[in-house]
């Protein structure tokens, strides 16, 4: 997990505000979000314009496929740079070498389009020293500073911390400890606390459910967090998967009428408000990519109608590959975990794999339901027994009309390389009712 984001005040590490902001349409269903200016708050919280966050997340390992000059910058608040990562040391925040020659041309670009440049530290592979950064005082002030180092260095208007997962186990090796969630709110109380970081964009993407205290449970009051961060972004996507018994919704809108509930954006955004956490300070994170199965053709059709089914069976020993930026098998990661054939396909992908026209609908001979319960679609070619579950323009659409009839700060897209021609771009921000207001 990128809307309509933050007018920031100048100040010595941080670019002057930007003149150009994403706002609700007269004629839409108002939101009750704000601009995000930290003029009115001393932790940058948004406070009462209506605008609205428009961000994505750009994947640097696809920067050669997916160029600076690709980005549509026009139609975003805000941008995020994946990854920086945590490391061994808490006074070093990690870059690859090739970060360090293209961050600064993404943080020129984002600012010359009067965009905010974030800078994304963990992510699924990048979590695995968050524990220890967090786990003492003097830790958390030398991890402040060292976060405020590289905002000073590259210009930054903003950083997100994609920590996968306080206090429960993501890729595998991670430290933990059971205190990572309280740790975590008095480190960020820290950062805050620092030289220039009054203002600064501060951010966390986080789980359909809200983070975890000691006991292993998610915590019931998590209002802290809401007067440090200005927003968090909810991966609402990964919710169905190889990982899964049957198939199932990547990115559900709703689960409350699915014969399992597994997490959507609604109950998503119950759990965290619920906890304490506004709504107008929550970004829904969105899909630009689905998961694949390979599922039997008895099983994938019901035979009655000649319909796709739902939640259907699928073989997990033959996981089909997805397209050409899909994960492969061969190696470990860095935890000693066989790599395998990860079956994503990016929404270009599918149109590339000849399931999708290049509007984005269902080409001939492929099989296409829309399940009204998730509110996304599953498309299935009968020849390669291949499913895919994944967003398309009439799914985006739904999402940013429930971010404006729920009041939420927003959307961010994972990835922004990941759509094609900006039809769920486009299709989201027309369901918020987004104008351009240059």
């Amino acid at each position: 997990m990128f809307l309509a984001f933050y007018l920031l005040i100048c100040f010595t590490l941080v670019r002057a505000a930007p003149t150009c902001s994403l706002v609700a349409a007269s004629n839409s269903v108002q939101p009750s979000v704000v601009s995000g200016s930290s003029t009115n708050s001393t932790n940058g919280t948004a406070s009462g314009s209506g605008s609205i966050v428009a961000s994505t997340w750009y994947a640097a390992w696809h920067s050669s496929q997916f160029t600076l000059e690709d980005v549509s910058w026009s139609k975003y608040s805000s941008v995020i740079y994946a990854f920086a990562t945590t490391t061994p040391d808490v006074n070093t925040i990690g870059l690859q070498p090739s970060d360090t020659e293209l961050l600064p041309q993404f943080v020129q670009a984002a600012q010359q389009n009067n965009v905010n440049a974030i800078l994304s530290i963990g992510g699924w592979t990048g979590s695995q020293y968050f524990s220890p950064a967090v786990a003492t005082a003097a830790n958390r002030t030398a991890f402040a500073q060292a976060v405020m180092a590289v905002v000073k260095q590259y210009s930054l208007d903003g950083i997100e911390f994609d920590w996968e997962y306080p206090s429960k186990q993501g890729i595998g090796c991670n430290m933990l400890s059971s205190s990572d969630s309280s740790n975590f709110l008095s480190f960020l109380q820290t950062l805050r606390s620092q030289d220039g970081a009054q203002n600064l964009v501060l951010s966390a993407a986080v789980s359909v459910t809200p983070f975890v205290g000691p006991d292993g449970t998610p915590l019931s009051d998590v209002s802290g967090f809401a007067s440090v961060l200005d927003y968090i972004e909810v991966m609402n996507y990964d919710i169905w998967g190889s990982w899964s018994n049957t198939v199932g919704p990547n990115a559900p809108l709703d689960d409350s009428c699915a014969p399992t509930q597994a997490g959507s954006a609604m109950s998503a955004v119950k759990a965290w408000t619920g906890a304490g956490f506004p709504a107008n300070q929550i970004i829904l994170g969105v899909a630009s990519y689905g998961h694949s199965f390979d599922v039997a053709s008895s099983a994938a059709v019901s035979g009655s109608s000649g319909s796709l089914t739902l939640y259907p069976a699928f073989d997990k020993s033959q996981q089909p590959a997805g397209d050409s930026w899909d994960g492969t098998a061969g190696g470990v990661d860095q935890c000693g975990n066989p790599n395998v054939v990860g079956g994503v396909f990016d929404f270009w992908g599918l149109i590339d794999g000849g399931f999708l026209t290049s509007n984005g609908t269902a080409a001939n001979g492929i099989d296409y339901t829309f399940d009204n319960c998730s509110q996304t679609p599953f498309v299935y070619n009968p020849t390669t027994q291949v499913m895919v579950s994944y967003d398309d323009a009439t799914s985006f659409t739904a999402k940013g009309q429930y971010i404006s009839q729920a009041g939420l700060a927003g959307f961010a897209m994972w990835e922004a390389g990941g759509d094609s021609q900006d039809i769920l771009l486009d299709a989201i921000s027309s369901g918020i009712g987004i104008d351009d207001d240059c």
